[in-house]
């Protein structure tokens, strides 16, 4: 099955810091459980012993003992980092949901909704109001949302939303609203 695990190894001070840590009542909980795992690791323990007796799993004391081992206690008191929860969208995908956004109207419907367009689309519904926020983009504002005949408007938008996210130094941006009356 597998071997016992030999008792983790530690300098005085090392067992010391720990020692400190668990004693101090502004320790994070989460650190002072991982200052447990290492120091009956260091008494001898078996992983399977600790797990036990701290009701915790088999993986997580091994987890503990590793990183301890491999970079002493302040290991104990940072998480590694963990990755995304979502894949990012491809820059096609968010022009796509753009486009579709500013120059279409659904079939069923007077104006998208997040929840439609994502469907359209084939992403999350939280991936298009990202786009759209991203984007400035409020279809659902019908007295004020108003689809864009220009097939330019794509590139035009990323432009003006680029200028008022990151201005040019000692840049002055105006804004000019054209109405046509017909």
């Amino acid at each position: 099955m597998w071997t016992a695990a030999s008792p983790l190894t530690a300098t005085d001070k090392q067992k010391e810091q720990l020692m400190t840590w668990l004693r101090s009542g502004k320790t994070e909980q989460r650190v002072a459980f991982r200052c447990h795992i290492v120091l009956r690791a260091i008494g001898g323990e078996s992983n399977n012993a600790i797990a036990t007796g701290l009701q915790t799993s088999r993986p997580t004391v091994i987890l503990w003992r590793n990183r301890f081992e491999k970079s002493g206690p302040e290991a104990l008191r940072e998480d590694l980092p963990r990755g995304r929860s979502f894949s990012a969208l491809s820059q096609k995908k968010i022009e796509e949901v753009i486009e579709k956004t500013t120059q279409s109207i659904p079939t069923d419907a007077t104006h998208w909704s997040c929840r439609s367009m994502a469907q359209a689309s084939n992403i999350g519904k939280d991936s298009v109001q990202r786009i759209w926020d991203a984007h400035g983009l409020k279809p659902h504002l019908v007295k004020t949302f108003k689809l864009s005949n220009d097939k330019n408007f794509v590139e035009k938008l990323k432009d003006v939303v680029g200028l008022y996210l990151n201005p040019p130094e000692n840049a002055l941006v105006f804004r000019v609203i054209v109405t046509r009356n017909s």
